[in-house]
């Protein structure tokens, strides 16, 4: 295979993933009703990803700071508020 092989194979690829954005934009803004029934546990489904979601971005917060106040106390060369000779650690 030569090289202007794959950008032949690349522009086909390309051409491909936008017929299929079309069609499914052309179905979304043309979808009829569909009359679907959600039934309870639907809801609770739903809720539970919301609170997983929550969860996860709060703990990706939380361990952002730390990693963040962990780099100015490398930076600025301070300990930890609690860790000095006082703290009460026997190791």
């Amino acid at each position: 295979m030569t090289r202007d092989h794959h950008v032949v194979l690349s522009a086909r690829a390309i051409r491909r993933r936008g017929a299929k954005f079309a069609m499914l934009v052309f179905a979304l803004l043309f979808a009829s009703e569909a009359f679907a029934y959600l039934d309870p546990g639907t809801g609770s489904i739903l809720l539970q990803g919301l609170i997983a979601a929550t969860a996860a971005v709060v703990t990706w917060l939380s361990l952002t700071w730390q990693q963040t106040k962990a780099w100015f106390r490398s930076v600025t060369g301070r300990a930890p508020q609690g860790e000095g000779k006082d703290s009460g650690d026997p190791h």
